[in-house]
């Protein structure tokens, strides 16, 4: 019985481990872009698909590595505010088109993946490794982190 529970544990640790790495994994691509270095500026919507956005770029003078060769055009993913006209802090990924949202925002909207990671990684507590107060610790942390991301991308 004890050699079941124990294998019980350590599958269910093993598994929110690997759910909280693969969120930070997600998360890390575009949080890095924010910690500093790639070139940053402004981007002004001209028109949004389904998925994505298109807009004029402005370097920032201020940006730490402008570039003559900054396009003048780029594309960011769609998230919930953008409209026509919009300005938005984004910096840029190194040698290619594409932006992502800088600033606050940015950051909370980059710490999605793991904030859905800790909601599913609470509900495997919970259930499999019965651990109720660490769940709630998981579940209110992915709560305030997806909820703190809306309200920041939505106004």
């Amino acid at each position: 019985m004890n050699l079941l529970l124990l294998g019980r544990r350590t599958a269910m640790g093993s598994l929110t481990a690997l759910l909280l790495a693969a969120g930070g994994w997600a998360s890390w691509d575009s949080a890095r872009l924010l910690a500093g270095g790639p070139e940053r500026g402004v981007l002004t919507v001209t028109r949004c698909g389904p998925d994505d956005c298109v807009g004029s770029y402005t370097p920032s003078p201020a940006s730490s590595s402008p570039s003559p060769s900054s396009p003048s055009r780029v594309v960011i993913d769609r998230s919930i505010a953008e409209r026509k006209g919009a300005r938005i802090p984004v910096a840029l990924k190194p040698g290619t088109r594409e932006a992502v949202r800088a600033g606050g925002p940015g950051f909370l909207h980059a710490l999605l993946p793991l904030g859905g990671a800790l909601l599913l990684g609470s509900v495997v507590v919970a259930g499999g490794l019965r651990l109720p107060r660490v769940a709630l610790g998981f579940a209110v942390t992915g709560g305030v982190v997806l909820s703190a991301s809306f309200l920041a991308l939505t106004f």
